[in-house]
């Protein structure tokens, strides 16, 4: 069992960052592979950056390359996902996942 627990969303201003974190308790193992999705008002969800545990293996959609960050800290069972020049377009529920676990999601709103 997996359980997820994101914070960090909140309400800012377009060009500005947030760092959202995701505490992970249960089993973990370094091959595997840790998530950041998000699913904006109306539309699908979406996939935003992946990580393994050990910290390689980083892959970003096109959205989030060169403006997040994925990392993890194995010391403090946390992901993290670091958010730079927001845009409006960012606005939706950021969720952390691994495998078939899902948190319950943080809001994030960027106004322009």
């Amino acid at each position: 069992q997996v359980y997820l627990e994101e914070s960090g969303g909140g309400s800012v201003q377009a060009g500005e960052s947030l760092t959202l974190s995701c505490v992970v308790s249960g089993r973990t193992f370094s091959d595997h592979a840790f998530g950041w999705f998000r699913r904006a008002p109306g539309k699908d969800q979406e996939f935003v950056a992946a990580i393994s545990w050990s910290g390689g293996g980083k892959f970003y959609a096109n959205t989030a390359k060169g403006r997040f960050t994925i990392s993890v800290d194995v010391a403090k069972n946390t992901l993290y996902l670091q958010m730079s020049d927001l845009k409006p377009e960012d606005t939706a529920v950021y969720y952390c996942n691994k495998e078939s676990y899902w948190g319950q999601g943080t809001q994030v709103s960027v106004s322009s």
